[in-house]
Order: structure tokens, then sequence, then C-alpha cells
């Protein structure tokens, strides 16, 4: 792979030289530094590679990743002050006032999934993404949610066709069911986090929308124990929100993991002193994980006696909303640029 890293620069470069508009420039980016490029696939696959290997090609792969969007900067005021000195490009009076232009910027919702997505990536785990309409087998059945098991009321759900078990199809009402795609497809060992968006049938008010983002992860390996899942999520608590803020653990149940439990964080409008946001109990959840259940593992073929995991799953417009003391979650997606324009 180090070779093709260095194929990868010297093409790339060499390219880039011969590039005269920047129509072509922005195929160029496309090309070497776009979401399909062959070296976004490598940063992406980090995940998958051995650990001492995972430092070396990291550290090349984003190296070169920062050369290329140096030279490229380099090109484009290159591009635009040619531009400007041809006779096209001085076919306005440049004594008139400027225009001004409304610069877009990326959705909040959209920063905190990259912001979650680069910590989780940073610590080894490769980013997966699933199927929106999902089959009832993957959606409730394979993550030990049988027809007749309560824990269906859990989950307000938006089918699409019911027809018989097997070929029952829905709207997914979590991201979990992309674990169960993965395990099926990929051996352990296995880090991966899924983001998306999922769908409940539910009346909307200011903390419940009928779709909203979730971000599951899942580890899965030999000797992985409870201790693992604590220290990841620690870490990415801490990341996320702060080195010292404090994160805690309790028991919770969910049907696919045992044992579970639910993670919490220290008020960020008390300081855990207690207020009306934390309901004066000083802590806020944030998430829910546990240890997959061995029911899961067997159904994809995973013997439990050898292998163990973990898996968590968070909803991403809680963070900005707790962040940012956002009180309705609906103002995610109203379109009101008064709103927006705040992030």
């Amino acid at each position: 792979m180090p070779e093709e890293l260095r194929d990868i620069r010297n093409k790339a470069l060499s390219e880039l030289d011969m590039v005269q508009g920047l129509k072509d420039l922005e195929a160029w980016r496309i090309r070497y530094l776009g979401k399909k490029s062959r070296l976004t696939q490598i940063l992406r696959s980090l995940g998958t590679l051995a650990l001492e290997e995972r430092k070396i090609i990291g550290a090349e792969a984003n190296d070169l990743k920062k050369v290329l969007e140096l030279n490229l900067a380099k090109k484009q005021e290159t591009l635009r002050e040619a531009l400007f000195a041809s006779p096209e490009g001085q076919e306005f009076d440049v004594t008139l006032p400027g225009r001004p232009v409304t610069i877009g910027k990326l959705h909040p919702t959209t920063q905190i999934l990259n912001e979650i997505c680069e910590i989780f990536s940073n610590m080894g785990f490769q980013v997966v993404e699933g199927p929106d309409v999902e089959w009832d087998y993957y959606n409730f059945e394979a993550l030990n949610i049988p027809q007749d098991h309560p824990a269906r009321d859990m989950f307000a759900t938006l089918w699409i066709d019911i027809g018989a078990k097997e070929r029952a199809r829905l709207l997914r009402t979590h991201t979990s069911p992309m674990q169960i795609r993965l395990m099926e497809r990929q051996q352990p060992p296995i880090r991966a986090i899924v983001p998306g968006r999922v769908y409940r049938y539910e009346a909307t008010d200011a903390t419940h929308e009928s779709m909203f983002y979730q971000v599951e992860g899942l580890a899965v390996d030999k000797n992985i124990t409870l201790a693992d899942l604590k220290g990841t999520l620690f870490e990415f608590c801490r990341r996320l929100f702060g080195a010292e803020r404090k994160v805690r653990f309790r028991c919770d149940y969910f049907p696919f993991v045992e044992p579970g439990v639910e993670v919490a964080i220290a008020c960020l409008a008390c300081q855990g002193n207690g207020c009306r946001l934390c309901g004066d109990s000083g802590w806020i959840e944030i998430l829910g994980a546990g240890m997959v259940h061995p029911d899961v593992l067997t159904r994809v073929n995973i013997d439990p006696t050898r292998y163990t995991g973990f898996a968590f799953g968070l909803g991403v417009e809680r963070i900005p909303m707790l962040r940012y003391g956002i009180e309705d979650i609906r103002l995610f997606y109203t379109n009101d640029l008064r709103f927006l324009k705040q992030f």
C-alpha cells in the first residue's frame, strides 16, 4: 500500500501541473480527494488493518492528503490570478461595490455527525452505511427481538408492507441492523460505526421527531470485555464534550446486549449541580450500550465462546441540543435560516 500511495502522489501532482482551468481543477479534486477517490477509500479502510500497519499507512495517507490539499489551494490561487489578469477577467467595473454572496455551511447535524465519525475513525473504527428500508429480520429478529417480544413496543415502527414474516419490510427504527449485515459478511476482528437516518411512527414534539439521525457502534474480537466498552466510551465523551467532563455508567436493558448500560454525562448547563435541563439530577443520558448478546453472535455464525463484543448507539441531534442549549429538535428540520445561520 505505501507503493500505491507513492503512485497516487506522483500521478496526482503530475496531472495537477497540466491543469489549465478551474473546471479541470475541480475534476482533479474529485478524482484524487473526493469521497470516491482511492485515497479516501484507503483512509476509510484503516480500521481493518493491524495496529502497526495502520499507524504507518495512516500517517502516510494523511500526509499525502495534506500535500494534495496544499497544492490544490496553490493551483486555485494561480488560476484565479491568471483569470483576473486576462481581458476576459476584467470585463467589469472594479469601482462598483461588491455584491454580497451568501456562503453556505454544513447543517448543524452534519457538523456533529462528521465530528463523531472523526473521533471514532481516529480510534480505529471504520465508517459503514446501510439501507434505510430494512427487512424485519435485520431490524428485529436477528437482534434478539422476535415477533412476540415485548421490546418491539419500544419501537414505533413505520411498516412498508406486512406480508409473510420473512418478507416484512419497514423503515429502520435504528441503525443496529447494519451490525448484523456487517457480521454476516466479515469475520472478527470488527470495529465499525454506522451513521444514518432512522424513522419512528410517533407524534413530533420538542424532543421527538419521526426522522432523526443515529450512530451505532460495534466491536467484536477475542477477549473484549466491559472494560473495553467503558474505556472506548469514556474517551469518546471526553473528546466530544471536553477532557474534564464527568461520565457515568448505569445498568439498563436492551434486548440485543447483555449486560446493557446507559451512559450519561455531567450536565453542561449546571456542571452536575442540578437544573431544569437535567431534571435536577445533574446528569444527562446521551447513549445506550452493552456487551453483544451471545444469541446475536450465534445467528451470524460467530462463536460466542471464542468471541465477545460491545455495541452502542446515540442520537446525533441530542448532542448539539445539549452543547448549544437548543430546546426543540424540530428546529433542525424546519429549514429556518435564522436558526441555521447560527452554525
